[in-house]
């Protein structure tokens, strides 16, 4: 009964428009005052205490360093060397978009940051070259959520801090299932381009191979550090993600010299206003997290699953139906934030592994980012094509139906996403 309140507040709530953060933290002080004799001390300290987790750091840092890597011509370089590599085969400036936004992904950790980082240097070459509008639309659209799957990831984050499973073990599992994801993206991309037959590059030399590479390697220097500093113990995530922000810092003005110093103080602004935004979302997710724990809503859901006999098999896809259709409504921190609490408990009852089960959510919100009506890649892709989002909803098709197929492929072989977890921490 008390679980049935809790939900229809909510919901009663976002449908009035209001923002899903204030939404959250209204729900639970109605509950809290009106239902119950929780005193008021204990939802100011939640509130505290629950965002003090070491973990959350690393969200500002990682979107200081995407801000700084958006405004630094990073991309561009990076677009320059994916071109060089694949721009001779069928569909080639496309096929360099995916690869530049698998390359954009592993430095920005944000999905929008790829879209307009990439998307707005590389759709406008694609139109000049005789590409469709749509064509290149759906292939940056659906590519850019490669931001939140290719580690560093925020989104990870966020279900780290809600689930406390390993961030440096999420990041690695991301490695496997983000490659593949944009290999299969490629695939689609290349074969649509073929049957169309869209235009190609000439083949670059290995020499012009060589100098796109240089040009881009201090981007792309930031792949090794990241990574290779939580791989080898010298860094935890949020350490790398300080160093991250310091070094896209370091490239963007010093290195490159695409921003001047008067630039500096607006991405700064930027980064805290967006960071104070998740951190807000963050918070208000904590109590209701607090909330439906003390109403041991997770513990009667999971005691409710396995007393029905539902297996793991049916339940990863009752999830995967819940999370897809929460994608219709919500951004993905939201997402992240309010049903990890309440679905991890469940899986793990039915011995799901925590960070295949993470992994599982993240490709979700992959998928949802790409598809109406609240998918965020689509209003960022519709910004920079000036396409209406109907019209890129069918653009998308071909990509999303790609997407779907990954879903349930990373759904059913866990294999795929805690093989190199794995064989590092163990």
């Amino acid at each position: 009964m008390n679980a049935a309140i809790i939900f229809v507040l909510l919901f009663g709530l976002m449908l009035t428009g209001m923002p899903i953060s204030i939404s959250l933290g209204l729900t639970v002080l109605t509950f809290l005052f009106t239902m119950t004799d929780v005193p008021i001390q204990s939802v100011a300290l939640k509130l505290f205490t629950g965002i003090e987790k070491f973990e959350i750091m690393a969200i500002p840092f990682f979107i200081l360093a995407g801000n700084f890597l958006t405004h630094g011509g990073v991309a561009r370089r990076m677009i320059n060397f994916a071109t060089a590599m694949v721009g001779h085969w069928h569909g080639g400036l496309a096929l360099a978009g995916v690869m530049a936004c698998a390359l954009f992904a592993a430095v920005s950790g944000s999905s929008p940051a790829t879209v307009v980082a990439i998307g707005s240097i590389i759709l406008p070459a694609m139109v000049r070259q005789g590409f469709p509008n749509k064509f290149g639309a759906g292939v940056i659209t659906t590519s850019g959520a490669l931001g939140i799957l290719i580690p560093p990831s925020i989104v990870m984050v966020m279900y780290s801090v809600s689930t406390n499973t390993s961030v440096g073990k999420l990041f690695m599992a991301g490695v496997v299932p983000g490659l593949m994801l944009a290999f299969l993206l490629g695939a689609t991309t290349w074969y649509l381009a073929r049957k169309h037959n869209y235009p190609r590059l000439p083949k670059a030399s290995w020499a012009e191979r060589g100098a796109a590479f240089r040009k881009s390697g201090w981007g792309l220097f930031l792949i090794v550090i990241v990574m290779g500093g939580i791989y080898t113990g010298i860094f935890t995530p949020t350490e790398a993600a300080a160093m991250a922000a310091v070094y896209a810092f370091i490239i963007a003005v010093f290195v490159y010299k695409d921003m001047g110093l008067k630039q500096v103080p607006k991405v700064l602004l930027d980064s805290a206003s967006m960071s104070a935004m998740l951190l807000y979302i963050i918070t208000n997710a904590v109590l209701f997290s607090f909330l439906v724990t003390s109403e041991n809503i997770p513990q009667a859901m999971a005691a409710m699953i396995t007393d029905s006999g539902l297996g793991p098999i049916t339940f990863l896809l009752v999830v995967n139906v819940l999370l897809l259709l929460a994608g219709n409504v919500m951004e993905p921190s939201s997402i992240v934030l309010i049903m990890a609490p309440i679905l991890f408990p469940v899986a793990m009852k039915l011995g799901i592994d925590p960070v295949h089960f993470g992994i599982l959510i993240v490709v979700n919100m992959e998928v949802g980012m790409c598809h109406p009506p609240v998918g965020l890649n689509l209003y960022v892709a519709s910004g920079i094509t000036k396409m209406g989002i109907t019209e890129l909803t069918i653009a998308v098709m071909p990509w999303l139906l790609t997407m779907l197929g990954f879903l349930a492929l990373v759904t059913y072989w866990p294999a795929l996403s805690l093989w190199l977890p794995n064989l590092i921490y163990n």
